[in-house]
């Protein structure tokens, strides 16, 4: 089969490659052979792609990349819980090996406490981005067939679902009735924070660099929130100038760019009581002054919380789901814009990240052969285009 392949990561001066792999083989009962219809690119896949920082499985020099998939049982193992024909996506991360990780031993590898697990395209085990995988029904998420165009995006939606979740439970340590979110970074990640804290009723800013007649904008726009261009407010180039402006408590901030400069100066802004996850990183070594004690003052006084995120489980999983369901009922298309690039698994090693306004997909078997894969249900099925 194909896939595409990071060559050499453990030799230096990596290469990337479409060559042909061994089809996977199902040796247990519980295992799944999967056929991917598309991956999703993002972030990370650009850094492993042109930084070439992913790790490959032990033993081995070269990394199948890709994450974000989608993908219809081929073939089932008969304890795995799958039919043929089923549409899925797939957890990324695998519980590390260490007894001492009480998370990983009770389903929670997203917070594994020792930095030994496993990633899927990403850590030590071959991604998606190939014409077949094999999993263990376990970490398989079946996804509704009203989704069968947008299931690629269910991993990403999985993280902003991750990210809701914990602030709900961090701030149960008080009474708290957020009004007001600013998302920081309209990328792919930024723009689903942001119709997601629509859809919760929120109040939704977002503050980027992309043009003020970008399509970023207008989605944002499209699905109730307000959009800003950084530095173009009336002469406010900084976060804090925009954030006075408003006028309003920011009760919720979600930094989805990854630049650790902004984060700080989010710290500055958030309001009392407020949460201020950070959801981004960016490969880089940045120094910067800032007032250490004007934050640490804010942060005691104010009762403010700064929570990291990363990874996702399953229970986020089977939320997103349910949240793209109700984007796509809430704001027709809005999905479909979203995905701005969409090309064969030929084409990935010539990519140009650069030429992707928003998100890319790699549809390994052409669109519209995928209803002849997924098996048929009574679901309603929503029209989508590429």
């Amino acid at each position: 089969m194909k896939a595409i392949r990071v060559k050499q990561l453990r030799q230096g001066n990596p290469s990337i490659e479409l060559e042909m792999v061994e089809d996977p083989v199902i040796s247990h009962p519980q295992e799944v052979i999967v056929k991917v219809l598309a991956v999703g690119l993002d972030g990370t896949d650009k850094e492993i792609l042109k930084e070439k920082y992913g790790v490959p499985p032990q033993g081995e020099d070269d990394l199948t990349t890709g994450h974000e998939s989608l993908g219809v049982v081929a073939e089932a193992g008969a304890e795995s819980g799958f039919q043929i024909g089923d549409l899925v996506t797939a957890i990324v991360r695998r519980p590390c090996k260490k007894k001492s990780c009480v998370n990983c031993r009770n389903g929670h590898s997203d917070f594994c406490q020792t930095g030994e697990f496993v990633e899927r395209g990403i850590k030590g085990a071959h991604g998606f981005l190939s014409e077949y995988y094999k999993e263990e029904g376990r970490y398989l998420v079946q996804v509704p067939t009203e989704l069968l165009g947008h299931g690629m995006l269910v991993e990403p939606q999985s993280i902003v679902e991750k990210v809701w979740d914990q602030v709900l439970r961090v701030q149960q340590r008080l009474i708290w009735e957020p009004r007001t979110a600013l998302i920081l970074g309209s990328g792919p990640l930024g723009l689903l924070a942001a119709a997601t804290c629509r859809l919760l009723g929120l109040d939704v800013f977002v503050w980027s660099m992309s043009p003020q007649d970008s399509l970023q904008a207008q989605l944002v726009k499209d699905s109730g929130g307000v959009y800003q261009q950084a530095g173009t407010a009336g002469g406010t180039t900084t976060l804090t100038a925009y954030a006075e402006g408003l006028g309003k408590p920011l009760d919720l901030i979600l930094e989805c760019t990854g630049y650790s400069p902004l984060a700080f100066e989010a710290m500055s802004v958030l309001a009392p009581n407020g949460v201020l996850a950070l959801l981004g990183v960016t490969p880089a070594d940045r120094k910067l002054e800032i007032p250490s004690d004007k934050l640490n003052h804010s942060m005691v006084l104010e009762n403010k919380c700064v929570i990291g995120s990363v990874n996702a489980a399953r229970k986020d999983f089977e939320t997103a789901i349910y949240r793209l369901q109700q984007m796509e009922k809430q704001y027709p298309g809005w999905l479909n814009r979203l995905v701005t690039n969409r090309m064969s698994l030929d084409a990935v090693p010539k990519l140009d990240f650069a030429s992707i306004p928003i998100k890319a997909v790699v549809d390994i078997v052409p669109v519209e052969q995928w209803r002849e894969l997924v098996k048929q249900t009574n679901e309603v099925v929503y029209s989508f285009s590429v």
